[in-house]
């Protein structure tokens, strides 16, 4: 029953998505209002964050987003779904049904956008989205943007330049076979969610006070393919090897925010930790994740406990882990370490029309 019931909520929101994609603007509050539970929880990145029932989410989220971008398109190139089981320690809430997603919105710039300035130029807005299904319709949604890639392609960067590879769009599956429309095998399935627990469990053997720079204890080459391929947001960028994993995030990430082993509650929201086919997929929503320990992308550390919105899509090849999406919302991090990254924004346009 559960592989029936996943499949139709995989179709429920595929249709959905396909429906947005042509409506237009006059008929996209039908479609949403068909497809999302009057009383929807959703939760979107900074500074968008959370709106409730599915009238808000018309009038505050969607109409003011087609507007800037009248031919918006959805584009995903990870799309799966599951039934949480409650098998890892990382499980959300077990019996609940997700389905989930990463890729792009792509649209042309026509109207400023949550502050940023129209460019009239197509735009990639790359997105990470997990969905809850109840009776056959979305209850809650977690999604990120990556707002940050969106004011570097209008011409403003409101943090440094990324260590890892940035500046174009992040490329999906290189099999280009992430779009799981059918039933997976679940031997498949099965193994693909193993690796990624174990490969986390390798992360959690990081002790700060003990290992500081030091990441062997994590043995991350035992579960990561050597022709490897990272993607993370505006802020981090893309990595093409552990080496350059290590070098140009986990490193500068582990300064930052190297508590592993907190000793109190987590809270937050834990996405679907699921497995289908060689897919898998999890995340975290406004969980504790680490004290401020050190600077982080110029950013001085304030020793305040920080929560976090961060997702991931793997990709397993044999029997390791060869590919990975990682949307991280970058601007409530920031806010949280006390820095404004919108403001940033402001700031530098108001710059530049007194440059003008």
């Amino acid at each position: 029953m559960s592989n029936l019931l996943n499949q139709m909520n995989k179709d429920i929101v595929w249709d959905y998505w396909q429906k947005l994609n042509h409506v237009g603007i006059d008929n996209a509050p039908a479609a949403i209002r068909a497809a999302v539970h009057d009383d929807v929880n959703w939760n979107g990145s900074a500074p968008i964050d959370q709106i409730v029932g599915v009238e808000n989410l018309i009038s505050g989220f969607w109409l003011p987003l087609l507007e800037s971008f009248p031919d918006l398109k959805i584009r995903p190139y990870v799309f799966m779904g599951g039934i949480e089981s409650g098998e890892s320690e990382w499980a959300g809430d077990v019996g609940s049904e997700w389905v989930t997603a990463c890729g792009y919105l792509s649209g042309t710039f026509v109207k400023d956008w949550l502050g940023i300035p129209a460019t009239g130029k197509k735009t990639n807005i790359w997105f990470g989205q997990f969905y809850v299904m109840r009776e056959g319709k979305i209850a809650e949604s977690f999604v990120q943007y990556d707002i940050l890639a969106v004011m570097r392609q209008a011409g403003y960067q409101v943090l440094p330049p990324s260590p890892g590879a940035d500046g174009g769009k992040i490329p999906g599956p290189v099999a280009k076979d992430g779009i799981l429309l059918t039933e997976q095998d679940p031997l498949e399935s099965r193994k693909s969610l193993q690796l990624v627990q174990a490969m986390g469990k390798g992360l959690m053997r990081y002790v700060r006070d003990r290992d500081g720079g030091d990441m062997s204890r994590m043995e991350q080459d035992k579960y990561w393919h050597q022709d490897m391929r990272w993607f993370g947001p505006s802020g981090i960028g893309g990595c093409f090897s552990l080496e350059e994993f290590e070098d140009f995030h986990q490193r500068n990430w582990l300064h930052g925010f190297g508590d592993r082993q907190l000793e109190v509650e987590r809270g937050g929201r834990n996405m679907g930790f699921i497995g289908e086919g060689l897919y898998a997929c999890g995340g975290i929503w406004d969980s504790a994740f680490s004290y401020s320990n050190g600077d982080y992308a110029g950013i001085p550390a304030n020793g305040e406990l920080i929560t976090l919105r961060d997702f991931d899509w793997w990709k397993r090849e044999g029997d390791y882990l060869i590919e990975n999406w990682v949307p991280i919302d970058m601007i409530d991090l920031c806010r949280q370490l006390g820095v404004d990254l919108m403001e940033r924004l402001r700031l530098q346009i108001e710059q530049r029309k007194r440059s003008a």
